[in-house]
């Protein structure tokens, strides 16, 4: 079973996730350290834990979830992965951070596109990649933005708290990403969550962009955007 840490950074409030396994390899997702200090929290909390990165992955490429794609390659020399119709987000970030008044230094480094299972694919052996043994499922979420991706993993038989979902800016506690931005659609979005989070054990996990963590069944109860109950 992996097991989340996770760090809230930028005046944005991104949360970025270290996803682990019991070798102590470790994925980085989304990381918002925009701040030298926060990117030091990044690294410290990665090397006082024992750790050992060996993926930096992006749930989307919004401003916020790429602050820190830079350092984590600078750093340990991480390629990024992400979905292939992300790359015009992540290529327009840096003129978004000027209009913010958060100037940033893109990711350069090489990419690696990560797919969702298709019908030529129906069994889903390439829309997932592993962290050791461990399985990330690679699901398609577009709306909020239009090559978003969650990840999820599926849980331990014997665990009875069930698995969890690292769903960038999808689904939150108690509200949904926001579609005003380019690519966005709200019911593209809606649909998303409703076949591929909806679809989930109501115990699944659900590890936001911003917020605290939330449930799948939770939100199918109380979430007003997409209620189903």
């Amino acid at each position: 079973m992996l097991a989340v840490k996770s760090f809230t950074f930028s005046p944005i409030q991104e949360n970025t996730y270290i996803l682990y396994n019991e070798q102590k390899q470790c994925c980085i997702i989304d990381p918002g350290c925009y701040f030298p200090e926060e990117r030091d929290e990044l690294k410290t909390g990665i090397e006082k834990t024992g750790l050992t990165p060996v993926m930096l992955l992006n749930t989307h490429c919004h401003l916020d979830h790429v602050f820190g794609n830079k350092f984590v390659y600078d750093t340990w020399g991480l390629h990024l992965h992400l979905h292939e119709k992300e790359k015009p987000v992540l290529d327009f970030a840096p003129q978004s951070g000027r209009q913010w008044q958060l100037p940033f230094d893109n990711y350069d480094g090489p990419l690696v596109y990560l797919k969702e299972a298709g019908p030529d694919d129906p069994v889903g052996r390439e829309n997932s990649i592993k962290i050791g043994e461990e399985k990330l499922e690679i699901r398609f979420t577009p709306g909020h933005s239009p090559g978003s991706i969650s990840f999820y993993h599926p849980p331990d038989p014997a665990d009875e708290a069930g698995g969890f979902i690292i769903g960038g800016d999808v689904l939150f506690n108690g509200s949904v990403g926001r579609t005003d931005l380019p690519g966005g659609n709200m019911q593209t979005l809606i649909n998303s969550i409703q076949t591929q989070f909806f679809t989930l054990p109501d115990e699944t996990k659900v590890y936001s962009g911003h917020g605290p963590v939330t449930t799948v069944g939770f939100e199918k109860m109380n979430n007003p955007f997409v209620k189903l109950y």
